[in-house]
């Protein structure tokens, strides 16, 4: 069961790591690391379901160290959000944690409803998040220099 989570979470770690090196814009890094974390339910949906039904079975060393690449997952898009609210580019009213932990609940619950052969892709679907989520997240100056 660790390892099953492990290839999947390894996966947005690392990719979260990139676009936080990779681009100066929040918007940018929130872009980037929405569309991997959407494109992870694609590449291991197998994965992720069996982890989800069977996660009660885990071993205690194993779930602790399951709960600290998780905290780390979380504790990038906060810091992402924390840094867009800092440079006036994020509204400053939403808080930081309800904002992640929202992104977080949004794009997790995709495990329970996507499916490859759907009507949307998995990159629409991620550009169909990327589009909600920050349209929600940009302060009004911040999305006329997006267009």
């Amino acid at each position: 069961m660790f390892v099953i989570h492990d290839v999947f979470i390894t996966y947005v770690l690392t990719k979260a790591q990139e676009a936080i090196a990779a681009s100066a814009s929040p918007a940018k890094k929130m872009t980037m690391i929405i569309k991997s974390f959407v494109k992870v339910f694609d590449l291991y949906k197998p994965h992720i379901s069996v982890f989800y039904q069977e996660s009660m079975y885990l071993k205690p060393q194993y779930e602790a160290a399951i709960r600290r690449k998780r905290k780390s997952y979380k504790e990038m898009i906060f810091a992402v959000i924390q840094e867009g609210k800092e440079l006036g580019v994020f509204r400053p009213e939403l808080p930081v944690e309800i904002t992640g932990m929202s992104i977080l609940g949004m794009v997790n619950w995709s495990y329970k409803w996507y499916k490859k052969d759907g009507e949307k892709t998995i990159d629409e679907i991620g550009d169909i998040f990327v589009d909600l989520i920050l349209q929600s997240l940009l302060t009004d100056q911040a999305k006329k220099k997006e267009q």
